[in-house]
């Protein structure tokens, strides 16, 4: 097994990472969190789609739009209902060309849904599918340098931040408040 930690450097390991999330955050576009927003109405029931990592980080949303009072569903699981016009679908690939993540975003334009894509790659089939563009330029699976972390960690890390971001602004342009939120929340754990 080999030691992949900066050994030229006294800085602790969790402060490098959060100094990389904090490097990808600064160097995002926060008018494109902006430019979703207007998708997302009381009216719009959720969806959302990721492959692997990107997937966690979609459930993540779909829950955190749940605790805010959405309708949400997460691509691929057994519960989750047919699309329909009005309806939004939020979609992540970090290269924004992952086989079913795009072809669930193709398929849900072509029955009239709003596609939100949230990539690292503006010039991908995922991103010339959407409604709105959500770019989150940190590293992702196949390329090197820029992160001293495996894979996509950046990526996904960076996603999770604007996700919330992007429910932080529903939540307040919907007067949704914490114990709103909380009462949504399981309540059997």
């Amino acid at each position: 097994m080999t030691n992949e930690t900066n050994t030229t450097t006294d800085e602790r390991i969790l402060d490098q990472i959060v100094a990389e999330i904090t490097g990808v955050i600064n160097k995002m576009d926060e008018g494109d969190i902006i430019g979703a927003l207007p998708l997302i109405t009381k009216d719009s029931r959720v969806y959302a789609a990721g492959e692997g990592r990107s997937g966690f980080q979609a459930r993540s949303f779909a829950m955190r739009m749940m605790h805010i009072g959405y309708t949400s569903y997460m691509m691929g699981e057994t519960i989750c209902p047919s699309m329909h016009e009005g309806d939004v679908l939020l979609a992540i690939s970090g290269s924004g060309t992952t086989r079913r993540t795009v072809e669930d975003a193709q398929a849900a334009k072509k029955l009239g849904v709003k596609v939100i894509a949230v990539t690292s790659k503006t010039a991908s089939p995922l991103a010339e599918t959407a409604d709105a563009v959500i770019v989150v330029p940190g590293r992702v699976k196949g390329e090197s340098g820029g992160s001293i972390q495996l894979l996509s960690s950046l990526f996904d890390q960076s996603v999770h931040i604007a996700l919330d971001a992007l429910c932080l602004m529903i939540s307040r342009r919907d007067n949704v408040s914490d114990a709103d939120a909380n009462a949504n929340h399981a309540n059997v754990e």
